[in-house]
């Protein structure tokens, strides 16, 4: 298959649509990439890269496409809004290079916005292959949740938008099923979306300690980890809250990972609230290096705000958690909140509900380590069962194929009544 794929975000960013695109180039079809100037999480351009730098180039024997646009900056309304439009007008400019190329199928990947598919309708409309689009964050659920974030006038385009991309989409994929009753809402058949969960990359799996990562942190600890955005959705006052409760528990140890708009912000407030010795900001790694770090962790963290967006979503480090075969403590609501008392993984409890999480910390650190090693390896054997990488796979490779004979078949019989 000659497969185009128009994601905003790729290599050398971190998102999982980088593992689908070598996943299918290294199965031997032909893989072409529509995407951006890299510069998220930081909002700046990575090294090397620019308007002018790296516009095309080759990534493991993909051919990558960049288009011009704003970068995101500090991630205020005004700059994700301009970053936003500008990738609309900047990959539908890029694509007319595209144009005199063969491809069979559109995949958009879509963790956020849901506007990225526009540049894909406009190729569909001139060369008539078929979209499928993957949605990771729905919308306009996802929007209202972060308005603050977002210019009213933009709210008002919104759904007339998202009905627009809904309609000239020829298969929608969704993450979590709490998604598609609202894409019905939306005047959209059911028999035209399907779930789709997402998987962890292959390097996410049970492996032993390796030390030296957290030679700060005494080897007798109970290390709770987190790993990802450091973003208001993630609910760090919350996070935090627990800690300060437990402040006189000298064994936990919270330790996090990652980047975002909230970091500067959480390191304050720890800093204000005296837990810096059982709190540690590691920063950004390399997702290579995430599954090394994990092994340290007893426990790993996620958590979601009180809102109904995150409680129909399964965040992607759900899998990654689970495909590791760690215990799992979920500060969250809904899907993913039931997901890990189903797999029996973890212990959970409602969004925004620091006491919540406090004793369950408390509750899982007196965990003997057969009990802990007893509820990672349940949490794994779902991930087997449920969300396993080869097999998402191969049913994404079929839905493609089911894709491209039917959109073949409609053109030979639409060509045959001329």
């Amino acid at each position: 298959m000659k497969i185009l794929i128009v994601s905003q975000y790729f290599f050398p960013e971190n998102f999982r649509i980088n593992d689908f695109a070598l996943e299918f180039n290294n199965r031997g079809h032909d893989v072409s990439v529509l995407t951006s100037i890299p510069n998220y999480p930081k909002g700046k351009f990575f090294n090397g890269y620019g308007i002018l730098k790296k516009n095309r180039e080759t990534y493991e024997g993909m051919e990558i496409f960049r288009s011009p646009l704003i970068p995101r900056g500090s991630g205020s309304s005004v700059k994700l809004a301009l970053n936003y439009i500008s990738f609309i007008f900047g990959s539908i400019f890029t694509s007319f290079f595209l144009l005199n190329k063969k491809f069979d199928i559109i995949f958009v990947f879509e963790p956020s916005p849901i506007t990225v598919c526009l540049p894909a309708i406009f190729i569909k409309k001139v060369k008539n292959i078929p979209i499928c689009f993957w949605v990771l964050d729905l919308w306009p659920e996802s929007v209202v949740a972060g308005a603050n974030k977002i210019p009213g006038f933009i709210l008002n385009l919104i759904l007339p938008i998202v009905k627009f991309i809904y309609n000239r989409c020829d298969l929608i994929l969704v993450s979590s099923r709490g998604f598609i009753d609202s894409i019905i809402e939306k005047g959209i058949s059911k028999n035209k979306i399907r779930f789709f969960p997402q998987w962890a990359e292959s390097i996410f799996k049970p492996m032993c300690k390796v030390d030296d990562l957290l030679n700060t942190i005494p080897s007798s600890s109970f290390v709770i980890m987190f790993a990802g955005n450091i973003a208001t959705g993630q609910d760090f006052p919350a996070i935090i809250k627990a800690a300060e409760i437990l402040k006189n528990e000298n064994n936990v140890h919270w330790v996090i990972l990652g980047d975002g708009s909230k970091k500067a912000w959480a390191e304050q407030k720890v800093n204000n609230l005296n837990l810096n010795n059982n709190f540690h900001f590691l920063g950004r790694y390399p997702l290579s290096e995430m599954p090394k770090f994990y092994s340290n962790a007893d426990a790993m963290l996620f958590s979601l705000e009180k809102e109904y967006i995150y409680s129909i979503t399964i965040p992607a480090k759900v899998q990654t958690y689970l495909a590791c075969g760690k215990p799992i403590l979920a500060m969250i609501d809904g899907e993913a909140s039931a997901i890990i008392r189903d797999a029996k993984a973890g212990l959970t409890c409602g969004s925004g509900d620091a006491e919540g999480l406090a004793k369950n910390v408390l509750r899982l650190s007196k965990f003997d380590k057969m009990e802990l090693k007893k509820m990672g390896l349940n949490g794994h054997s779902y991930y087997k069962n449920n969300f396993e990488r080869e097999m998402l796979i191969e049913k994404i490779e079929k839905i493609f194929e089911s894709l491209i004979l039917k959109n073949e078949t409609t053109s030979n019989n639409s060509r045959d009544q001329i």
